[in-house]
């Protein structure tokens, strides 16, 4: 058996090269979450080989990225006792391990290029989207700095984003009333509240510490206009919900369409537990979508990279 491995600054993902094993586990690596704990899990599964794709080496508990691929590197080899693959932005064979960094956007597209074809690549995970061009091959830039600065990655996730960083300003009533820019509410919070996530989806920190339930939510969203639930009531709390939503919705469908005209491509293949996000934006420009968790397996949609980097080594 093959395994993968996605390790990211906000979730570790797994996947076996034949999608039976998948799974992603909430580690926040900056708040010192347990990762070698989880790693020795994964052996546990006796692989015979492991593939790793890294993004977590952004983390701030890392001064450079450089450590932090040093470290995450150190922790997948001494977890396992098989081989162990890491994939860079070219593949497994690399020279300086800053090509590791933030590579596993390249196993996706490099496997969808083999076994989809031209289109563009769209992820939407809990804290970020990547949207990759692929036409005989991935075309993104190789960094987070140069993708962000061409549109291909887009810092915005359907569980993680801030409320204030997402929407300046709410409409209650007949106010128009700006978010406090404090961690007061995220997208999981907009979410939850419309009901298009359930309490298990909700896999990340609250941002009070407190449950995540519907009244919880309504709460949070309430106090990022600085207010009580019982000052705006429901129906305010659920405004500021649906803004949120469509406010993401339209930077969606933008950033896609912004990279589908650039590279003239029509189809849009779409992964991640943002899948139905992305499926809704590209259908709004009349995009041919190709859903992973249809051509695949829903779980192994929401892991894809790791999915991707298992199956790329098997294929070596």
């Amino acid at each position: 058996m093959i395994l993968g491995l996605d390790i990211g600054g906000a979730n570790t993902k797994v996947c076996s090269a034949d999608g039976s094993i998948a799974k992603s586990i909430y580690l926040p690596l900056w708040k010192g979450a347990p990762l070698s704990e989880a790693l020795s899990r994964f052996a546990a599964l006796e692989p015979e080989a492991v593939a790793v794709t890294i993004t977590g080496e952004l983390a701030d508990c890392f001064s450079y990225k450089r450590d932090g691929i040093e470290s995450l590197t150190a922790a997948a080899k001494k977890a396992f006792h098989c081989p162990v693959h890491f994939w860079g932005t070219g593949g497994f064979i690399w020279k300086d391990p800053m090509e590791l960094a933030a590579a596993n956007w390249s196993a996706s597209a490099t496997l969808l290029a083999e076994e989809v074809g031209d289109g563009l690549f769209v992820d939407m995970g809990s804290t970020t989207t990547d949207l990759i061009p692929i036409k005989g091959r991935p075309l993104a830039a190789k960094t987070d700095f140069q993708r962000l600065s061409r549109g291909e990655l887009v810092y915005t996730g359907l569980l993680r984003t801030a409320l204030g960083a997402l929407l300046p300003t709410a409409r209650i009533g007949g106010d128009c009333v700006p978010l406090s820019p404090e961690m007061f509410a995220i997208t999981a919070d907009a979410y939850l509240a419309l009901g298009q996530i359930s309490q298990d989806r909700y896999a990340c920190d609250t941002p009070d510490g407190s449950g995540k339930d519907r009244a919880s939510a309504l709460r949070r969203l309430a106090r990022a206009v600085c207010a009580d639930l019982e000052e705006i009531g429901e129906t305010g709390a659920m405004a500021i919900a649906e803004q949120a939503s469509d406010c993401q919705h339209r930077l969606l469908v933008a950033a896609i369409e912004r990279q589908a005209e650039r590279h003239r491509l029509s189809r849009v293949m779409v992964a991640g537990i943002g899948e139905r996000s992305i499926a809704k934006a590209a259908s709004s420009l009349d995009l041919e979508c190709v859903l992973l968790s249809e051509r695949y397996s829903p779980e192994v949609s929401d892991v894809f990279p790791a999915y991707a980097v298992a199956r790329l080594l098997k294929k070596c």
